[in-house]
């Protein structure tokens, strides 16, 4: 892959985001082949010089690096356990939405069948592909994403994050639970003062600048957690964090409380086990497993990712 403009590529799946990467390669010159389930997704790329495969078997074989960007871990299988065969010497990037372990299982199946795998994660909407504003998470083979970067590049901004194939999702999925996390509870703020007629654009015009500010908080409860010291000063303690007044204010607005009532039940659990002079970061140890736990989890849900992986392969075998 000496000149990225030379590289073909197969796109599988054309929804928003499948679209926007298949039109990203179109316009850096690449040769790309696109598919989807629904054939006429593909005529506006069609239009503009992509070949569109009629069959997932001619897509797969069309170029030796294929893209997946389907609707979730299930899909992929679907789509390309009868044509896996065909793609021995192959890459797949796997840009579909998956838990770690599901990437993990995916990794697992294609190295079976002698397919390069890596994993990543799109951290953009639509729009933002092409732009330096936009970011990939991979995870996977090293070779493998030092070998397709200059594709990969011309999406986004392309970050390895280590060998172990569920780490991009997980990042993923982390943030992302920040961000919902955070827009629930906008969303809540935004019904207590509705429920006086306060609009919504009023409040996201007092919140914004606000929760902007207080994102400034995330590096000092970072620090305190990697430190493991909840009793160093200039913490904000659990018995003064003590959010019950939130929660009865909501309910005599007529809202409901639960995303802040979530918070509360952490606050509650570590003050009842004698935590309430430590600091607000505290609920750390509430929400983290302990890591025996873990461990056993994840040999767990391997175990039953190699029983689902074996399974789809007697299935497939059956059905040839």
């Amino acid at each position: 892959m000496t000149n990225p403009d030379d590289t073909g590529v197969t796109v599988l799946g054309l929804g928003a985001m499948g679209s926007a990467l298949a039109t990203a390669l179109l316009d850096a010159g690449h040769v790309t082949t696109v598919w989807n389930r629904t054939p006429d997704r593909a005529a506006g790329l069609s239009a503009r010089g992509a070949t569109a495969a009629s069959a997932i078997g001619e897509a797969v074989t069309d170029h030796p690096l294929v893209i997946a960007c389907l609707l979730d871990h299930a899909s992929v299988h679907e789509t390309l356990d009868p044509v896996v065969d065909r793609m021995r010497g192959s890459v797949l990037v796997n840009l579909t939405t998956t838990t770690p372990n599901e990437a993990r299982e995916l990794a697992t199946w294609a190295a079976g069948h002698g397919v390069g795998y890596l994993d990543g994660a799109i951290m953009a909407t639509p729009p933002m592909i092409g732009t330096p504003e936009a970011s990939i998470l991979y995870s996977g083979s090293e070779e493998v994403f030092d070998a397709v970067r200059p594709v990969l590049d011309r999406w986004a901004t392309s970050t390895h994050d280590g060998a172990d194939s569920g780490l991009a999702s997980l990042f993923d999925l982390a943030m992302l639970s920040g961000m919902y996390t955070m827009f629930a509870g906008f969303l809540h703020g935004a019904a207590m003062v509705g429920s006086v007629g306060v609009s919504a654009t009023e409040y996201a015009a007092r919140a914004t600048p606000f929760l902007s500010a207080m994102t400034a908080g995330f590096a000092h409860h970072a620090g305190v957690i990697d430190g493991g010291d909840y009793t160093a000063p200039g913490q904000q303690s659990l018995d003064f964090s003590d959010l019950s007044h939130i929660v009865r204010a909501s309910e005599e607005q007529g809202v409901d409380p639960v995303p802040i009532a979530a918070v509360q039940e952490l606050i509650s659990k570590q003050i009842a086990e004698g935590h309430g002079a430590e600091g607000f970061a505290r609920l750390y140890e509430s929400l983290r497993a302990d890591r025996a736990d873990r461990a056993d989890t994840a040999d767990q849900a391997g175990r039953a990712a190699s029983a689902a992986s074996a399974d789809r392969a007697d299935r497939t075998e059956a059905l040839r």
